[in-house]
């Protein structure tokens, strides 16, 4: 007898600022919720976009009864007005509703009045918390590589993330594919012959080759990164974070990467490399490609018909921007 689907939770709170965590929390929220109902259909909407009428009219019952999954982005920066919007709801959510609040922990006192009330309310609470601690790091690689179905030791850990570096997404791609070209057992051999005797295949290689103008490149890496079935998601998500590095960086002039390394938030091996990616870029071409990969973000999400044509227009248009004055 087939067991009936589990009713996702009403109220979810997805708290912290790591986005790879946060972004598999709102992933797993729409796919509870598609198995409960398949036609469930997906809202995102940040805070300040929306009203408090409007926020009412979106967590309304559907009159079809389809479930809805309602993704809040950026509670923290909840006004007083749509904070109370929202307190009113979370009193007596909605049958068929989901409503999902993204929320780092921080803002002034409505907002993060909203966490309590959520909590009090019973909402099911995914932490997300930045990680930066070397042993958090180690802890999410071995997670990682348990979670494609592999196994690993404390010294491969150690040298992926030599190899890789301290980008989540990084790892984690590292990590699956690592998973995928072996027989499940990633050891430091390994790691040290996957990234010594062949390309490294991801969605980093292709944004990397994309943001330093090598077309072919990385129209030829894009092809072997999706036969080799790395997502198309990870692929989008590599290259929003390139454009943004390089266009965080450049902003930033050319002081010492250790400098800047507080300030920007990021390893000093990144900023000297997105130093190095930044040559050739002006203002208007970074802020082109910035567009562009928030345009293949959603396409891959659902919106275009075909993610992989969408992926490969992606690359060529960050490679056009590249050459705007």
């Amino acid at each position: 007898m087939k067991s009936p689907a589990v009713t996702p939770p009403a109220l979810q709170l997805v708290l912290g600022e790591e986005e790879l965590l946060v972004e598999r929390a709102v992933r797993a929220a729409v796919d509870a919720a598609k198995l409960a109902d398949p036609s469930a259909e997906l809202t995102r909407v940040k805070v300040s976009d929306i009203s408090p009428p409007e926020l009412a009219e979106l967590v309304s019952p559907s009159l079809f009864a389809e479930r809805r999954v309602i993704v809040l982005e950026s509670a923290h920066d909840a006004n007083k007005d749509i904070a109370a919007a929202v307190t009113a709801y979370i009193r007596d959510p909605a049958d068929g509703v989901q409503l999902v609040v993204l929320h780092t922990g921080g803002g002034r006192k409505p907002a993060k009045d909203l966490i309590a009330t959520l909590r009090s309310a019973g909402a099911n609470v995914v932490d997300c918390p930045r990680i930066t601690k070397p042993g958090d790091r180690e802890a999410f690689v071995r997670n990682e590589i348990r979670r494609a179905g592999g196994k690993t030791d404390a010294e491969a850990v150690s040298v992926l993330i030599d190899s890789v570096g301290s980008d989540l997404r990084e790892l984690a791609s590292a990590a699956a594919q690592l998973v995928a070209d072996t027989s499940g057992q990633v050891t430091a051999e390994e790691v040290r012959r996957y990234h010594r005797g062949r390309a490294d295949v991801t969605g980093f290689a292709v944004a990397e080759k994309a943001v330093t103008g090598d077309v072919s490149g990385a129209l030829e890496t894009l092809h072997w990164a999706r036969q080799l079935g790395v997502p198309h998601v990870l692929i989008a998500d590599a290259l929003a974070d390139a454009v943004r590095t390089v266009s965080r960086v450049a902003g930033a002039g050319r002081a010492d990467p250790f400098r800047l390394a507080s300030e920007l938030g990021m390893p000093a091996w990144k900023i000297r490399k997105a130093q190095s990616q930044s040559r050739g870029w002006h203002p208007a071409g970074l802020v082109a490609a910035m567009q562009v990969v928030a345009e293949v973000n959603a396409d891959v999400k659902g919106v275009a018909a075909d993610a992989d044509y969408a992926l490969q227009r992606a690359v060529l248009r960050v490679t056009e921007a590249r050459r705007l004055d």
